[in-house]
């Protein structure tokens, strides 16, 4: 973020600015859905390299730094490898990330913590990129409904998740939920946000995607519960790092991946539960 940015909304209530910049972010994303294929994958692009970017910076803080010459590429090659990278031999790429991976660690300086590194950066590329992978998954696969449809009400369904654990929670939340990793998260926030996917889901689910009901409470339920674990990671991530923000790209939100967090899971059940259930 550049110092006028940080200026401008430096001068401006925070809750101003986190709704402002939380518009501006939801326009961006919906322009580039609303393009098609071409604004999809553009999307990746940039969401999914802010992404890796903070993640770098989370892993250098973390003990490790990921090196950018294993992250980046491998987490490019992971969020395209079953749609404009599909004829790539992804077992071909992990053995040349083994081997050449590991083997440049025995003669750059810091060999000590070449290990840790080599494996942050698979850990990173495999943690951003095979989430992306599994949405352009079901964009490209879907059948009963557009694919956009399917990627947009697995983000309401998270959104509205996040929403009513973080309402209920401040409002009457007495019990911890994995204080250790986020002491600010409740028992009773992440039961209302896993209450609350339930019914997005089986709205959407039987109303726009053509599902039967109960197919699609049974998506919301994974959906709730994989975004409650992607939050519980990050926040696990960040505490490592000793740093409350992954970055500080999204003026009031923090980073790309504080407000990604909780997407990275969910696609990755609902591509596997309805692939093979042939619901797409």
């Amino acid at each position: 973020m550049t110092a006028a940015v940080r200026g401008w909304a430096g001068g401006l209530n925070p809750l101003v600015v986190r709704v402002l910049s939380g518009l501006l972010l939801a326009v961006l994303v919906g322009g580039l859905l609303a393009v098609g294929r071409l604004g999809i994958y553009a999307l990746v692009l940039a969401i999914g390299g802010a992404a890796l970017w903070e993640f770098r910076g989370l892993s250098r803080r973390m003990g490790h730094r990921a090196p950018s010459w294993l992250l980046y590429p491998l987490g490019l090659i992971f969020a395209f490898s079953g749609t404009l990278l599909a004829g790539l031999d992804l077992e071909l790429v992990l053995s040349v990330a083994l081997i050449a991976g590991l083997s440049v660690f025995l003669v750059l300086p810091g060999r000590r913590e070449g290990l840790g590194r080599w494996a942050m950066g698979l850990a990173g590329a495999v943690y951003i990129g095979l989430p992306f992978n599994y949405y352009l998954l079901l964009y490209e696969n879907a059948r009963r409904a557009p694919g956009v449809v399917w990627l947009l009400l697995i983000l309401v369904t998270v959104v509205v998740s996040d929403a009513a654990a973080l309402l209920i929670g401040t409002r009457l939340g007495r019990h911890p939920f994995f204080p250790a990793i986020s002491p600010k998260k409740t028992a009773e926030g992440a039961l209302a946000g896993l209450v609350c996917s339930v019914p997005v889901m089986l709205v959407g689910g039987t109303f726009l995607l053509g599902l039967a009901p109960w197919h699609s409470a049974v998506l919301g339920l994974l959906i709730g519960v994989t975004a409650q674990i992607g939050d519980l990671v990050e926040s696990q991530m960040k505490r490592l790092a000793r740093v409350k923000d992954s970055s500080n790209l999204i003026p009031g939100h923090g980073g790309v991946l504080d407000r990604l967090d909780s997407a990275l899971f969910p696609p990755i059940v609902v591509f596997l539960y309805a692939s093979y259930l042939h619901l797409l």
